[in-house]
């Protein structure tokens, strides 16, 4: 499997597929920062081009999992990696909690130590959940989005596609956040957001409209 990055994030995704028993046949692929090494590790080779990407698919394993935060890259990446011949994968952190009931996980999702899931959560392509992040029944998470480390959403929320949801941010119950919505550290969110909105503070108030997203 790739691990797409080789910094920050991906060494986390790393992590959890140790946990899962899965870090044997890892290589990482960065072709970006210039001092990432060609082993990370000493143990994990590093591919740095395309070509090399294409020809582990074709002739070793088609899985990926991306390991770099920011919903519009991840989407970005998911794209440029399948036209290559992968296969995006989830990576799910057998230290994190899921309920057994009525709970989907998409392709591609990242979900991380500690994470509590429950029952009749829809989490979509590709979704990061960091560290400690708890999700309430009933909740829907829209592709690509992003929760920081120690998010709490309450039960019968929406949350759409390519959110950011900053460290230790709360959604309250049945609230509803639009598409491209950043919700600040340490926000609590009482009520909808719309589309393209960035929220701070307690309770959540709009900053400033963001730009429109073109995917």
């Amino acid at each position: 499997m790739i691990i797409i990055g080789a910094k920050g994030f991906a060494k986390e995704v790393l992590e959890v597929l140790y946990q899962d028993h899965q870090a044997d046949a890892v290589v990482f692929y960065d072709d970006v920062n210039r001092d990432v090494p060609d082993m990370l590790y000493g143990k994990f080779p590093v591919l740095k081009s395309t070509d090399a990407a294409k020809e582990y698919f074709e002739k070793t394993d088609n899985r990926f999992t991306i390991g770099i935060g920011n919903p519009v890259l991840r989407k970005q990446l998911f794209d440029k990696f399948t036209a290559l011949g992968g296969e995006l994968v989830s990576t799910i952190s057998p230290f994190a909690h899921i309920g057994h009931f009525g709970t989907r996980i998409g392709q591609g999702c990242n979900i991380m130590t500690g994470t509590v899931i429950t029952n009749d959560v829809v989490v979509s392509e590709g979704v990061l959940i960091n560290l400690n992040c708890t999700v309430g029944h009933d909740t829907t998470i829209g592709c690509f989005s992003e929760l920081s480390p120690g998010v709490k959403i309450s039960g019968n929320c929406t949350i759409g596609k390519y959110c950011v949801l900053g460290t230790n941010a709360v959604v309250l119950p049945k609230v509803t956040l639009g598409n491209n919505v950043i919700v600040g550290a340490g926000a609590v969110v009482t009520k909808d957001v719309p589309d393209n909105t960035l929220v701070v503070g307690v309770p959540a108030q709009k900053i400033k409209d963001l730009p429109s997203l073109e995917l």
